[in-house]
Parts: structure tokens; C-alpha cells; sequence
């Protein structure tokens, strides 16, 4: 599969698109102008979708870099989406104690 070289900007289009980039990892362009790297991966028998970040604030490098550690993380058994949920309870919960 190729990989994303550069984003390019063209007329918006009615419906939402993909622009995939390799190993399950896209870039998700809404009508409204939203684009969003998401990375879709089968954990414990079901499809599972990562949220990776928006674009332009992540680049393509660092979403091939947080989509490169989310395969890790599936390769020694961890669930990256469950592992980003946690994470971000404890920082509330951190943050309700202070």
C-alpha cells in the first residue's frame, strides 16, 4: 500500500473520505473541514479505531510515530485504546485531588 507523502488541500467534497497512509493508519477528512489521523486495528477478536490526533496540530510524522508505538503496544499485548483511557482518568483523577 502507499504511504502519504503530503496532504493536499483540494475542494471540499460532500461526503467524508479517507486518505489512507499504510498498516491501518488514515487520515479522516470531514466536509466541515476537520481532518483527523485515526489508525484502525483488531484487538482481542474486534475492530478497534485509535484517535491519533487532528491535523495540522500532529504532523504525518507524528502520527507515524504514535502509530508505530500503538502497534508495539498490540505486539506485547496491550490494548492502546484502553491504555489512553486509563491514562486519561488518572489525569483527572490526579487532578481532583490537588
Amino acid at each position: 500500500m502507499s504511504k502519504l507523502t503530503a496532504v493536499v488541500k483540494s475542494k471540499p467534497k460532500a461526503k467524508q473520505y479517507k486518505l489512507a497512509d499504510s498498516g491501518g493508519m488514515y487520515l479522516l477528512i470531514y466536509p466541515s473541514g476537520g481532518n483527523y489521523w485515526r489508525y484502525d486495528y483488531r484487538y482481542g477478536g474486534k475492530r478497534k479505531t485509535l484517535a491519533l490526533g487532528v491535523f495540522p496540530d500532529i504532523s504525518l510524522a507524528g502520527a507515524r510515530k504514535s502509530h508505530q508505538q500503538a502497534i508495539e503496544a498490540i505486539a506485547s499485548g496491550q490494548d492502546p485504546s484502553a491504555t489512553k483511557k486509563y491514562d486519561k482518568l488518572g489525569r483527572y483523577l490526579e487532578q481532583a485531588n490537588d
